[in-house]
């Protein structure tokens, strides 16, 4: 073991103890999150608009300050964008990170000089936690790399943009640059094959232990390795690569082709950035969800999923949550976001401590007569099937079909298989009867003959992939929706 990494461990264990004063006190440390937020913002013009001097408690917050996402704070956001200070934050914002919108086209988030440490710290205390629970911290001796967009940044109105991924680059702590890669001249590349081919290049004669990115593009990333290097496994390549990083979409669906790319199953640690915040990590290895950062400078509020299209839906804080409830996730932070709607779902599976499951996206689900079926529900079901018949599968999607030529309708899933199954038949019905056993809508309309049995339509190599390039949206932090109530994604497929 290095010197590097011998020392880590009593590192890590130092800070994990620390942190237990605010685990053990997340109603506390909300409220105080809450106070020093209502404080300082005060004088902002979101503040004064807000009254925010008249705020005591969390009861006249909610009154004061409505939930609304990015379209409904589209006029801060502008005159925050256009270089106005003190708009919704005190000052002008370090970064406006920049996300694609569905309904408002680009978004640009801001990050500022008091959120910008806690997206650095939220990473670090991830990878020491992982250290103190396995007691493991050989990865730290070795090469890491970190498959992210571009650090190069843009200007709008003297304001520094980019992409989250593109922005953390730039702060790097320096005692991870020596064993960080890809280098900064191929982060830059802008096309995303061509990255990818010249980050194979980088690496595949380096000590990798730690590998971090969106599974999809990690896949991908693996795959022209074994193809570059002739061998069978990843672990032929990297002998020491032993810890792999993800966020953003459930890792289950692609875990069981990762073990056949990499050739065993090695410890992992999910992550939930996001531009809005770095909101949770996986904390340990053998307890379930990810640790909510209630000690971030971000004040979360949870609305039950379905409430939240009611006229007076309740807003719960932390002190009010339940496990197994299926909340929207509200922000209010030091990035000048109030009343946030992220669009994410999550459920508690911990109250001690805060634990969570990212279940969807509110916007993402397929209904087609009243079923709402979820993220959680079909990536459960589709990793069901996975095992049940050793599938590989590269990604998927489902959508509604209401009018088939013929008979009832269905819900269609296109699906990427590595390998193409033998019998899909055989699969159909394994996916429909988990889906029943997940959802009781879906499950009254298959037997009430509204629904037939899903379909799959299979989909040839490369498909998703080369759906994304068409919509602009190969590589970095972009994700395949799972799900979709209309067939705008899947008549892109077919």
């Amino acid at each position: 073991m290095s010197i590097k990494a011998s020392l880590s461990i009593p590192y890590a264990k130092l800070l994990m103890k620390r942190r237990k004063k605010w685990l053990n006190n997340p109603v506390e440390t909300q409220k105080n999150t809450l106070n020093f937020l209502i404080t300082k913002a005060a004088k902002t013009q979101f503040g004064r608009d807000h009254d925010f001097n008249n705020i005591t408690d969390y009861a006249t917050f909610k009154k004061q300050v409505p939930v609304r996402d990015y379209e409904e704070l589209r006029s801060y956001f502008d005159r925050m964008i256009d270089g106005s200070p003190d708009v919704l934050w005190p000052g002008n914002p370090m970064y406006l990170s920049k996300t694609s919108g569905t309904t408002s086209g680009a978004k640009y988030i801001p990050i500022t000089t008091d959120s910008m440490p806690f997206h650095i710290q939220s990473a670090k205390m991830s990878l020491l936690s992982y250290i103190a629970d396995a007691k493991n911290a050989d990865f730290v001796g070795g090469k890491m790399i970190f498959l992210q967009g571009s650090p190069v940044l843009d200007k709008k109105n003297g304001l520094n943009v980019g992409r989250l991924s593109g922005i953390v680059v730039n702060h790097v702590p320096k005692y991870l640059q020596k064993n960080r890669l890809p280098s900064y001249a191929t982060n830059c590349i802008e096309d995303w094959e061509t990255k990818v081919d010249t980050i194979v290049q980088e690496t595949i004669h380096e000590d990798m232990r730690l590998i971090s990115g969106i599974p999809s593009w990690v896949q991908m990333y693996f795959e022209k390795l074994l193809k570059v290097s002739g061998k069978s496994t990843i672990m032929e390549v990297f002998p020491n690569f032993s810890l792999f990083v993800y966020g953003g979409v459930n890792f289950e669906p692609y875990r069981h082709r990762f073990e056949q790319l990499i050739g065993k199953r090695i410890d992992t640690i999910e992550l939930y950035p996001a531009s809005e915040g770095f909101i949770a990590y996986q904390d340990s290895q053998s307890e379930k969800g990810l640790l909510l950062e209630l000690n971030s400078q971000i004040f979360y509020e949870f609305i039950p999923a379905d409430e939240f299209y009611n006229d007076n839906p309740s807003r719960l804080s932390i002190g009010e949550v339940q496990i197994g409830v299926n909340y929207v996730i509200i922000l209010n932070s030091s990035a000048g976001l109030w009343g946030y709607n992220i669009g994410d779902t999550v459920k508690f599976v911990s109250l001690k401590p805060h634990r969570i499951i990212v279940t969807g996206r509110i916007k993402h689900f397929t209904s087609a007569m009243g079923e709402h079926v979820i993220a959680e529900e079909v990536e459960h079901a589709i990793q069901k099937a996975i095992l049940a018949f050793d599938l590989s599968v590269t990604e998927f999607h489902v959508a509604p079909q209401l009018s088939p030529k013929e008979g009832l309708p269905y819900h269609e899933w296109f699906i990427e298989f590595d390998v193409m199954p033998e019998d899909l038949s055989s699969i159909h019905p394994v996916i429909d009867l988990e889906m029943q056993k997940q959802n009781p809508y879906y499950k009254d309309l298959r037997e009430g003959n509204l629904l037939r049995e899903l379909v799959i339509t299979p989909l040839k190599r490369g498909s998703f992939n080369a759906y994304m390039e068409s919509q602009g949206k190969l590589g970095g932090q972009n994700k395949v929706p799972r799900l979709a109530n209309n067939r705008k994604i899947a008549d892109c497929l077919r």
